[in-house]
């Protein structure tokens, strides 16, 4: 892991609501795995409508692959679509959780 670890300007947040078949096929746990592969902060949690919400902090690029990964069609279940947005990062989390 080279990295910018420390740099602030570059470290944003992303938002993200993941549609589809979501729940209970290991998505969230999937996700988690990916995100700390990457080093990122978050978390992951489903909602009651049936979708998955996905907070993630860490460096632009890999917030990036993050929600590449998401819409790759590559995880657990079947995502039909990603609302996202990128924001500033707040810096509030300690690690990855899926809860």
């Amino acid at each position: 892991m080279a990295g910018h670890d420390g740099s602030a300007s570059d470290t944003v947040r992303l938002d993200a609501r993941v549609f589809g078949v979501v729940q209970g096929v290991g998505f969230r746990f999937w996700t988690m795995g990916k995100a700390e592969e990457l080093g990122l902060t978050g978390e992951v949690k489903n909602l009651d409508d049936g979708s998955v919400a996905v907070v993630a902090e860490g460096p632009e690029p890999q917030v990036r692959d993050l929600l590449d990964w998401l819409n790759s069609g590559r995880t657990p279940g079947r995502v039909e679509r990603v609302d996202n947005e990128m924001s500033a990062a707040e810096g509030r989390f300690r690690g990855f959780n899926a809860r």
